[in-house]
């Protein structure tokens, strides 16, 4: 599977590293190598995440990276996986932060 990460994730992922580093920066650049590095693994276990509760579809699915969720979604007839955005482990996912077409 390919994987594919979204302009949302990567600008959440930015954003986070960039609010870490303003107290350790050497904690935000681990944070991010280990986030890429547990995203990596996911074609070759895509749905190793478990569903999102608020969205309960099965190919959208999430895995849990410190206090963030990273949400993605499964698209097996084009063996894609879509990195679609991050959240903070507490807060909800909003529908307008994920493709319609991937609902």
């Amino acid at each position: 599977m390919k994987l594919l990460w979204s302009p949302l994730a990567l600008e959440r992922a930015t954003d986070i590293a960039s609010y870490i580093a303003l107290d350790k920066p050497a904690a935000a650049e681990n944070w991010v190598l280990e986030l890429f590095e547990r995203v990596e693994r996911l074609p070759k276990h895509p749905r190793s995440g478990r569903k999102v509760p608020e969205i309960r579809i099965d190919r959208i699915r999430e895995i849990m990276h410190g206090s963030y969720r990273v949400i993605y979604a499964i698209d097996d007839k084009a063996k894609l996986i879509e990195i679609l955005t991050i959240r903070r482990g507490s807060e909800m996912l909003r529908k307008d932060e994920i493709d319609p077409e991937n609902t």
